[in-house]
């Protein structure tokens, strides 16, 4: 958790988010800011090729690899929303996260954490059986790896009981509730678009555990760990000035895994 004065934090970011020969993330110049890798396993994007390859650059850089595990919706993005009976839900969190752990293992490194995308991460923050079906893919999985997450949620409390620690984030460049959720992406202003104000957020947040939400309020966030979205135009060269500035502002760069 970080809290005012602690200032340590992670940075995290999805990357893999590419198909084939149609690549959608700078892997190789995000992988020189983040210190944790949210690597697509193939269900809203990705393949074997491409996370084979981002396992190997991270381990090299020793960036830490999580599992981002989604929805079976390639042609979706992982953000439409679907019902998914909670057994065959669990089944698929078991297979992305085995598929990753196979690459990463091979690359001398091991996946450390897991993290839900897109629709099946906002589902889980209030939905009880959907996080509690990711949980037991998790577990089913092995270890006991950590979920990171959004602080408050049913995911994180269903990992919780479960006995798996939990990891709460933050992001730069997403709007918040007054409840302290992620703004709908479909409603205007979910996503903020100046760099600057990306940049004032994110030392906020590392600094005073704080930001304002879309109508006005201020809203308390306590997290670990905060989320760079690598998808966006300028995602890197983004992402290096947020780092810069939260180093200016000195707060320590650490993974939390």
């Amino acid at each position: 958790m970080i809290a005012h004065g602690t200032a340590v934090l992670d940075l995290n970011a999805d990357l893999g988010e590419g198909f084939g020969r149609w690549p959608l993330t700078d892997d190789d110049a995000l992988l020189s800011v983040v210190t944790s890798a949210n690597v697509a396993c193939g269900f809203h994007a990705g393949d074997p090729s491409t996370m084979r390859q981002v396992c190997e650059r991270a381990a090299e850089r020793g960036v830490r690899i999580g599992a981002q595990v989604s929805y079976r919706d390639l042609a979706g993005f992982g953000r439409r929303a679907m019902d998914v009976p909670p057994d065959e839900l669990a089944d698929e969190i078991t297979y992305q996260v085995g598929a990753l752990r196979v690459f990463a293992r091979a690359a001398g490194t091991d996946v450390t954490y897991v993290k839900p995308h897109g629709a099946l991460y906002n589902r889980t923050v209030a939905d009880a059986e959907q996080a509690a079906a990711v949980v037991a893919g998790v577990v089913r999985a092995g270890g006991a790896l950590p979920v990171l997450g959004l602080p408050g949620s049913r995911l994180h409390e269903a990992a919780a009981q479960a006995g798996l620690p939990v990891v709460g984030e933050a992001f730069a460049d997403r709007a918040y509730t007054a409840a302290g959720t992620l703004v709908p992406r479909r409603t205007p202003g979910a996503v903020v678009p100046d760099p600057d104000a990306v940049i004032a957020r994110s030392v906020r947040m590392a600094r005073d555990a704080a930001v304002t939400a879309l109508t006005g309020e201020e809203v308390a966030v306590r997290a670990r760990s905060l989320c760079l979205h690598g998808d966006t135009p300028g995602a890197a060269d983004l992402a290096r000035r947020v780092r810069a500035a939260l180093e200016a502002a000195g707060v320590r760069l650490e993974a939390f895994a």
